[in-house]
C-alpha cells in the first residue's frame, strides 16, 4: 500500500515537472542552453527508453517548432520508426538509404541544407526542405538516429549539431 502511494506521488510530481518545462526565447544557443538542463531533469531516473525518447522529442518540437522530429531505432538490418512528433513518417529505412540510413551507415551526423540536393533523399513529407540526422552510438554501434526536418532551407548548423549530439549522449539511452 505504501509503495503504491509513493509511486503515485512521484508520478504526479514528474507530470507536474513536465508541465512546468519553461523554455526561453532568444538566440538558438540560448534556447538550447535553457532547454538541455530541463530535458536532463525530465529524463532523470526514468529507465524506460521509449518514454525518454518521446519526452525528448516533445520538448524539442515544442521549443523549436520543426516540421518533424523523431527517432528511428536500429532493429536487425533496418531503422524502424520510434517516438516522433509531426506528420506521418516512413516506417522502415534500410542502411545507407536516405539521410537517416546514410547517417546510420557512416555513424556520423549529417546536415542537409537542401534535401532536394541529397542523392536518394526519402521524402516522407513534401514540406521538408532541410534536415539533420544524429546517430545515437553506444558501445561503438549505432542504436538509433535522431532525425529532424524543417520547412526552411538551411535550417540546421553547427549549433544544432553540438546540442543535439549532447542530448543523444544522455544516460536515458542506456
Amino acid at each position: 500500500m505504501y509503495h503504491s502511494r509513493v509511486t503515485i506521488v512521484v508520478s504526479r510530481y514528474l507530470c507536474l515537472m513536465a508541465e512546468d518545462l519553461h523554455i526561453t526565447a532568444g538566440t538558438k544557443t540560448e534556447q538550447y542552453q535553457s532547454l538541455v538542463p530541463q530535458i536532463k531533469a525530465l529524463l532523470e531516473g526514468e529507465p524506460d527508453l521509449i518514454a525518454n525518447l518521446a519526452n525528448m522529442v516533445a520538448a524539442l518540437k515544442e521549443q523549436f517548432g520543426w516540421l518533424w522530429i523523431g527517432f528511428y531505432l536500429v532493429k536487425n538490418d533496418e531503422l524502424v520508426l520510434g517516438p516522433f512528433q509531426g506528420p506521418v513518417a516512413c516506417t522502415r529505412i534500410k542502411k545507407g538509404r536516405g539521410v537517416c540510413g546514410s547517417s546510420w551507415q557512416q555513424a556520423k551526423t549529417l546536415i542537409v541544407p537542401d534535401v532536394e540536393k541529397f542523392p536518394g533523399h526519402i521524402a516522407c513529407s513534401s514540406a521538408s526542405r532541410s534536415e539533420i540526422v544524429i546517430p545515437v552510438i553506444r558501445n561503438g554501434e549505432v542504436m538509433a538516429v535522431l532525425d529532424v526536418d524543417s520547412v526552411e532551407l538551411d535550417q540546421f548548423d553547427a549549433v544544432d549539431q553540438q546540442y543535439l549530439e549532447q542530448l543523444v549522449t544522455l544516460p536515458a539511452f542506456t
